[in-house]
């Protein structure tokens, strides 16, 4: 699969990309804004090739919205038609941070991938919120990953894309508007790794066959 990771400059879209190239089977194109940034970070990850955002989507089994949760929106209007109808997985949360209190779920009553869909034609699915980048670096983390959509063709392979990043289970968290829910999540991570100076993930018990 050829999976097109836009935001692979930063942070979690970089984690993301080393995770891929290490497992293998994946053609992974690294997006930037910046396609010298691009092609610098695809350098060091054997296997894996940098473009611009608009250059990284076309042709892509897979597109990861990996860009920070303030730039998403700005960053799916401007690839939407090089995407087409290819889909999209967004993996951003817009949280908030407030002084002596943490991290907040954002105000708005969608979530940032419910916004992403209105300005795309592609199929959009989310998830992976509950994973830290730090957790991927390293090794498949002990954790499972949550994934929600209404498209069954892009839910299946944004599933198929976190069974490979896990040693958990990629499990299906329903429709794209359990995204409000699963975006929630990385305020409850991020405040529960400040507090116990961790690296905290989820686990999901009492679900069978998955």
């Amino acid at each position: 699969m050829r999976v097109a990771v836009l935001g692979g400059t930063g942070s979690f879209g970089r984690a993301l990309a080393v995770r891929l190239v290490a497992g293998g089977g994946h053609d992974v194109v690294i997006g930037s804004r910046d396609a010298a940034r691009a092609a610098e970070a695809a350098a060091s990850l054997e296997g894996a090739v940098g473009a611009a955002n608009e250059g990284a989507v076309r042709g892509a089994d897979l597109v990861v919205l990996a860009v920070k949760a303030d730039g998403a929106l700005e960053t799916a209007r401007a690839v939407a038609g090089a995407l087409g109808t290819t889909p999209l997985l967004s993996v951003a949360s817009a949280i908030e941070f407030q002084k002596g209190v943490g991290a907040l779920p954002d105000p708005d009553a969608r979530s940032l991938a419910e916004r992403i869909q209105d300005v795309v034609d592609a199929p959009v699915a989310a998830g992976l919120h509950s994973i830290a980048a730090a957790s991927l670096g390293e090794a498949r983390p002990d954790e499972d990953a949550l994934v929600c959509g209404d498209d069954p063709g892009a839910k299946q392979l944004a599933l198929d894309l976190a069974a490979e990043l896990v040693a958990g289970r990629a499990l299906d968290a329903g429709p794209l508007r359990s995204a409000r829910a699963l975006e929630g999540l990385t305020a409850v991570i991020v405040n529960l790794n400040r507090r116990y100076h961790a690296h905290a993930g989820l686990r999901v018990t009492g679900v069978d066959g998955a």
